[in-house]
């Protein structure tokens, strides 16, 4: 079944932010009536864009011309060339929150604003990149900046003479900005890539004025883990702490204790659930029911914030999702969806039933 999104969240993600890429802001010509099977695009490379080098954690990558069948690897991935007026030919399916077309909603919205364009070919990641599946879509670039490809994988995709831009340090670990500026450098439209990272960052400053009391607040975002005895955490590296702090707020100070380097998360006694605390605590769940559950759990109680209805408990997948999976997309969503219930959590107002 399809979603609806906030009609607000909507025009930010595929209107607002992307007015430059769908009306054609490069240089150079653009093609939006491309027959089926075929690229499409609606801006250009700039001038003297190729050749580019791009170095990154698996290896260094040059791309010697405008590439114009892309793959994205990742989650979050096939939006940003789409970000940039570019419709990548494949694509991870989206089997967390998608929708009808093993893609997401902001997604879809983007790509119906190009005339011509098509879903692109969408495959599994789950058990691993498919390099024979991407191979025989005969790509001239594949992204892969938020993805968790392996040096194999990478290796294998390369051998078969199909440039790869992997993530910059670790896996996972990815920030938004660094995927848009490397996705921008690869298909040569770096310029039009700032461009968008400005309007998306003030969609952020504007979500921050419009919530003052998350400025200087902490926060931890946690949860029990399926075996009860520990809880996860998030660390700084995670792109939700990220976001988060973004907006103005603060890690507390056990996540800055913990966190390391490209580790995304970490896990905690469940003796120690009180060392959670913070201004605020964020979570998930997955029902309503679960939601009080959570409520009543000693373990979960014993974090003074969740005591003081300082906490929110998302159970909507897509609320969140422009915290986990961040783009130019799908920010817009999460500061529309996501935030205002961090704000009231903030204020005394969470999850508590």
């Amino acid at each position: 079944m399809k979603r609806t999104l906030a009609p607000t969240a909507l025009k930010a993600a595929a209107a607002s932010l992307l007015v430059a890429a769908l009306t054609g802001c490069s240089t150079g010509s653009t093609d939006s009536t491309a027959s089926e099977g075929e690229p499409t695009a609606t801006t250009s490379a700039e001038a003297d864009a190729f050749p580019v080098t791009i170095e990154h954690a698996l290896g260094e990558t040059t791309i010697e011309s405008e590439p114009t069948r892309v793959v994205a690897v990742g989650y979050a991935e096939a939006d940003y060339p789409l970000s940039l007026g570019v419709v990548p030919i494949g694509a991870d399916k989206i089997e967390y929150a998608g929708n009808e077309n093993a893609s997401s909603d902001w997604f879809d919205e983007a790509l119906g604003d190009i005339e011509g364009a098509e879903q692109p070919k969408r495959f599994s990641t789950a058990d691993g990149v498919p390099v024979d599946q991407i191979v025989k879509l005969q790509p001239d670039l594949v992204t892969a900046t938020q993805s968790g490809i392996t040096q194999e994988e990478y290796d294998r995709l390369t051998e078969a003479g199909i440039p790869v831009v992997a993530y910059p340090e670790a896996p996972y670990n990815t920030t938004w900005q660094e995927s848009l500026e490397m996705v921008g450098q690869a298909l040569g439209r770096s310029e039009l890539a700032a461009q968008v990272q400005a309007d998306t960052e003030q969609v952020i400053a504007d979500t921050a004025a419009e919530f003052p009391q998350l400025e200087g607040r902490t926060f931890t975002f946690a949860g029990p883990n399926a075996d009860p005895s520990s809880f996860y955490v998030y660390t700084t590296m995670d792109n939700r702490p990220r976001l988060l702090v973004e907006l103005g707020m603060e890690n507390s100070p056990l996540v800055e204790e913990r966190s390391e380097p490209g580790q995304f998360l970490f896990n905690i006694s469940s003796e120690r659930t009180a060392q959670l605390d913070a201004d605020v605590f964020l979570t998930y769940a997955t029902s309503e029911a679960n939601v009080k559950e959570l409520a009543d759990d000693p373990l979960v109680k014993q974090i003074p914030a969740v005591a003081d209805n300082r906490w929110y408990a998302q159970v909507d997948p897509i609320e969140s999702i422009g915290l986990s999976a961040p783009s130019p997309l799908s920010i817009p969503v999460a500061m529309e969806m996501f935030v205002p219930k961090v704000a009231a959590a903030v204020d005394g107002d969470g999850s508590t039933p």
